[in-house]
């Protein structure tokens, strides 16, 4: 998963656009993780639009910082956007809106993980994310498939 965190996990000062992993760094030394994994459905345009967002994220790693500032005025409710500068939810927001997907019609830096709690969408895992595992899209097709084979 990508997101805008530690870059050093011992180091909160140090912040940016990272690659994170349930099992690696700072969420290493956590035994659970509670959390929310939510499906969207989305047109080939926008699921397009959110892939060269992300490559283009990737590509210009070093020139993306977290966003401090954001941070602190949100705490007070005040906008502190910066085109370079990213919390993580603002992120998320940042690729679904400018994807065409979603528009919560607040900054994007006053938004909370909770907000997409809003949207539509399908939960399909809620708990401990150290647990969840993906499921298997070939494994799927195959359930699929079986189960049309068996009623012939």
């Amino acid at each position: 998963m990508y997101s805008f965190g530690r870059k050093v996990y011992f180091n909160p000062f140090i912040g940016g656009f990272v690659q994170e992993r349930l099992d690696q760094g700072l969420y290493k030394l956590h035994k659970t993780l509670p959390g929310v994994v939510m499906k969207i459905e989305v047109s080939k345009d926008q699921y397009a639009r959110v892939k060269y967002l992300l490559s283009h994220f990737i590509l210009k790693q070093n020139s993306y910082k977290y966003n401090y500032k954001g941070l602190l005025f949100s705490l007070f409710q005040k906008e502190a956007c910066c085109y370079s500068r990213f919390l993580c939810s603002e992120f998320v927001y940042y690729i679904l809106q400018d994807s065409g997907i979603i528009d919560l019609k607040i900054s994007r830096s006053l938004v909370r993980p909770q907000n997409f709690l809003d949207i539509k969408a399908k939960i399909i895992y809620q708990g401990n994310l150290k647990q969840y595992r993906r499921e298997d899209p070939m494994a799927a097709n195959r359930q699929i498939f079986a189960g049309l084979v068996s009623q012939r």
